[in-house]
Formats: C-alpha cells, structure tokens, sequence
C-alpha cells in the first residue's frame, strides 16, 4: 500500500519534458513544497531560466529522452550533483493529428519514439537511483490510453503501451518498497493541445463529442495531481476528478469511441486529417537528436 506520509521536502524529483506545460507546472508546484527539482528537456534556453526562477538547488539538463546516451549522462549528473534521486517523472510526449490511413510514417515514428521509447529510456536509466532510495516513478499517460479515439492513433497506441510497461514495472520492484503510478489526463491547457486543437479535422471533432470531454483545464490541476500522486506514491493519477470513474468504465469508454466512428462528423474530421496530417510540434530549438547533454546551476 502506497505511504500517505511521504514528505515532499528535500526530495530530489527529475522531469523530462519540464521546459513548459505540465512538466514545468509541476516542477514549479513541487519546489514550493520543498522539493528539489532537475528539469530535463530540449529547449535549453529556456530550461536555464525556468531553473532559475525556481531558486534553491534547481538544476537544469538538456537531453532528448531518445537519445539513451544522453538521457542516462543526464541522470548520472543530476544524481553526482544531488547525491541521488528520489522521485522521476516520465512526462515529455508528443502528438500529430491525423489517420492510420494517411499521416507519414516518420510522424508516426517519432512519436513512438518520444511517447513510449523515451518512457522506457526514463525509466530505466532513473530506476537504480530511485529504487535505491526506494522513491517513485510516475509516467504521464493519457485518457486515451484506455479510451482511443479517432486521429491520435500514434498517440493512443504509445500511450496504452507506456502504461501496460508501468504497470508490468510497479509488480517487478515493489519488493525494493519501491512504488510507482501512472497519470491518466484529459485534455490539458498546454502548447500541445492548443495546437492540436488549431486543427481543422480536430475541430471538426470537438463539434461530435461530449462538451467535458474536449475541453481542456487548466495545467493546475495535473500539476496538483502530480503533487498529491507523489505524495501518496499512488498507483493512478487523474485530472481532471472525472477521469477516475471513466477509468472503472474503460469498456464502455472504449465502446463510446468506437460507435461515433460511423457518424458523419467524424468521417468529414478523416477525411480533413487526410488532406493535412500534422506532425507532432517539437520546440523551436530542439533536436531531433542530442549527442549530449548541456547542466547549469539555477
């Protein structure tokens, strides 16, 4: 049973993806609480100011979490700067609008890439030192992990995975009193949504489906999840409150989904998506591959 006492101040908590959005939501939720915060991510300019404003002991790593070589550099400097590694969050993702039928292959790639093997590359290169500390591990997974929807075929399909690869870890190491959770989300206010959302066939979507299902809230309330998921070392994250029951309900969820599939709306959203597939967004400065790491003290 996961510990309801465990004591955010002092612990040394590592994100990826933590340059914006959620990850940066919650490192800024986290450090208020004491925590130590190592903000892994590619955009490095803007990961040096972020750590800054954080104050304290924040420290900054630029990695991509595909590059296996750098994201480990990364966790090996965060873990000499810091003595060890309390609590990792596999948060950075990414998604592209588009069908199966017709969104490029590298899009789909990439996002395999980011979404499920930046996972397993977190998770494993973080593992010893969190075990060692017997911490957590939380991976940011999404409500389309049990309810997939149409155009986030890449998405959901990682997402599903990076959670059944959690899940398949928490009954490996809980013997070290080691814990770790999965966050289910909703639509979040971040740069990814908005953007997603600016798309025609997406649009086009929204009009088809449940007003609460595509509106986004704010980035408070997952960073608030985060926060009291760490705290309780819980097995399962949610934001916002009512993805909790539609996680009981996953097969009705899933039956939903796969109903409106034949309704109008949605085939007019396919045939949108078709003519303009959008690949995932990646930060103005960031690459594709980093052949290392860049650290600065806040």
């Amino acid at each position: 049973m996961a510990r309801a006492d465990y004591d955010l101040r002092d612990k040394v908590i590592l994100i990826t993806g933590a340059a914006r959005g959620i990850g940066l939501a919650a490192a800024k939720r986290l450090s208020a609480r004491g925590a130590t915060i190592a903000l892994v991510g590619l955009e490095p300019e803007l990961l040096q100011k972020e750590a800054a404003a954080l104050g304290g002991d924040a420290a900054w790593f630029h990695a991509d979490v595909t590059d296996r070589d750098a994201l480990r550099a990364a966790v090996d400097s965060a873990v000499s700067r810091f003595g060890g590694i309390d609590v990792a969050i596999a948060n950075a993702g990414i998604s592209p609008v588009g069908t199966v039928r017709t969104l490029p292959d590298e899009a789909f790639e990439r996002t395999v890439a980011v979404n499920l093997v930046g996972v397993w590359n977190t998770l494993r290169a973080t593992m010893p030192a969190v075990i060692e500390r017997q911490g957590y591990l939380l991976t940011i997974a999404s409500l389309s992990a049990p309810g997939p929807a149409p155009l986030m075929g890449p998405y959901t399909a990682t997402k599903a995975a990076a959670e059944n690869l959690t899940r398949a870890m928490q009954q490996e190491i809980a013997h070290t009193g080691t814990r770790a959770g999965v966050a289910y989300f909703g639509f979040i206010d971040t740069d990814l949504v908005r953007t997603g959302f600016s798309h025609a066939a997406t649009q086009k979507m929204q009009a088809n489906q449940p007003g609460k299902l595509f509106k986004p809230v704010p980035v408070s309330q997952a960073a608030k999840a985060i926060e009291r998921g760490i705290e309780r070392r819980a097995q399962t994250v949610v934001a916002p409150w009512w993805v909790r029951p539609a996680l009981l309900g996953r097969g009705l969820f899933e039956f939903t989904f796969a109903r409106t599939g034949a309704d109008p709306a949605i085939a007019e959203a396919v045939r949108l998506a078709d003519e303009a597939p959008m690949a995932p967004p990646e930060p103005p400065d960031a690459q594709t591959s980093s052949s290392g790491i860049s650290t600065s003290r806040a």
